[in-house]
C-alpha cells in the first residue's frame, strides 16, 4: 500500500489521480476532509482508506507493516503567514513523525519540500547546497529547510528518501488555495472578469516592471517526476523540481491572453507591502542533479502548460 498525505489538496489530489491512472488502486489516503473545496479534487478516486491528518500518526506506528512508500506532500504553504509555531507543528514536527516510523520499518519516503528553502537566492539554486547553508524568507520556508536538514543529518534513514524543492508549481486542482494559487489562475480569472492584466510593479532598479522571472513548472511535469523516482534506482537526497529556465510575469501574463484568445491588456500595480521586503525577483532552478539521475523528459514549455491548463481546465472548469 502506499500513502499520500495532503491527498486532498493540489499536488496530492493530482497524484492520486495519476495513480489511479496507472492501475493503483491500494492507497491510503491522509487529509483534513472537512473543506467542501477541496474534496471535490477527490472526485472519482480510488482508493482504500480515508484518515484525517489528526489520526495519522497514531495509525502509521499501528499499521507500518503493509506500507512499501510514503509519499508526504501534506503541509501548510502560505508564504504570508508569520506564525512560527503553526508552520513547527504541522511541516517539521509532524513531518519528523513520520520520517521517524519510516526510518524505524525502514519505509521509503518521497516528501514535499519547497524552493522557498533558498530565499532570495544567496547561495543560487542548487539541490546539492547543505541546508544550513541556506537562509529562507520566512517561516514556511524555514519550516521546510529545517526538516530537510533534520532528515539529511539523522544517523538512520529510510532505505530510500527524496526531498521535492517544489518551484512555481500551477495546474488543475488548486481552485481551492486562494491567495496562494498560481499566478496563471490569478491571472485567468482577472483576464475573465476585466479583460485586462495587473502585475507587480519592481521595486528594484535591476528589474523592469514584469520582468520579474520564476521557474514555473506545470504540475503534469511534476507527477512525471515523482513516478520517476518511484519506479528508478536513484540516491536519495533533495531534489529540486523546476524546468531549470526562469520566464518572466510578462510572459507569463502574455501567454494567458494568447491561450484565452484574447489581445494582451497588461498594467502594473504597487507590490503589497507584506510580502514586498522578502519578495523573490528571480528563481530558476539548477535540474543537474536530476537529469544525471536519468531523468530526461522534456519539459512542457511555459506557452504550452499554459495552453494546456486554459484549455483543458480553466475553461472548462474541470478537475485533473
Amino acid at each position: 500500500m502506499i500513502v499520500i498525505t495532503g491527498a486532498a489538496g493540489f499536488i496530492g489530489s493530482c497524484l492520486l489521480k495519476q495513480l489511479n491512472k496507472q492501475t493503483s488502486k491500494d492507497l491510503i489516503i491522509v487529509d483534513q476532509f472537512d473543506r467542501e473545496d477541496k474534496n471535490k479534487n477527490l472526485a472519482n478516486s480510488k482508493y482504500l482508506q480515508k484518515i484525517d491528518r489528526a489520526d495519522f500518526i497514531a495509525w502509521f506506528q499501528e499499521n507500518p507493516a503493509n506500507i512499501e512508500l510514503v509519499l508526504h506532500l501534506g503541509a501548510r504553504t502560505n508564504t504570508t503567514e508569520k506564525e512560527v509555531a503553526v508552520f513547527d507543528t504541522l511541516n517539521l514536527n509532524y513531518s519528523k513523525s513520520i520520517a521517524a516510523i519510516c526510518i524505524q520499518h525502514q519505509i521509503p519516503l518521497i516528501y514535499a519540500s519547497s524552493a522557498a528553502t533558498y530565499g532570495l537566492g544567496e547561495q543560487g539554486y542548487d539541490d546539492q547546497t547543505r541546508p544550513g547553508a541556506l537562509t529562507p524568507l520566512n517561516p514556511y520556508g524555514d519550516s521546510k529547510n529545517d526538516f530537510d536538514n533534520w532528515l539529511m543529518n539523522q544517523e538512520k534513514q529510510p532505505p530510500f528518501w527524496a526531498g521535492l524543492k517544489f518551484f512555481n508549481v500551477y495546474g488543475p486542482n488548486e481552485y481551492h488555495k486562494g491567495r496562494m494559487a498560481s499566478v496563471i489562475f490569478h491571472t485567468f480569472h482577472q483576464i475573465k472578469k476585466t479583460n485586462s492584466m495587473q502585475l507587480f510593479r519592481s521595486h528594484r532598479p535591476d528589474f523592469k516592471d514584469g520582468e520579474q522571472s520564476r521557474d514555473f513548472i506545470y504540475i503534469k511535469d511534476l507527477l512525471s517526476i515523482i513516478d520517476f523516482l518511484m519506479n528508478n534506482a536513484v540516491a536519495s537526497g533533495l531534489y529540486n523540481v523546476g524546468t531549470g529556465r526562469a520566464r518572466t510575469f510578462y510572459d507569463l501574463a502574455k501567454n494567458t491572453f494568447l491561450a484565452m484568445g484574447k489581445t494582451p491588456d497588461i498594467g502594473f500595480i504597487e507590490t503589497p507591502e507584506d510580502i514586498r521586503g522578502n519578495y523573490q525577483y528571480f528563481t530558476e532552478a539548477n535540474m543537474s542533479k536530476l537529469h544525471s539521475a536519468g531523468y530526461q523528459k522534456p519539459f512542457y514549455t511555459l506557452e504550452e502548460g499554459i495552453q494546456d491548463y486554459v484549455e483543458q481546465y480553466l475553461m472548462k472548469d474541470s478537475y485533473y
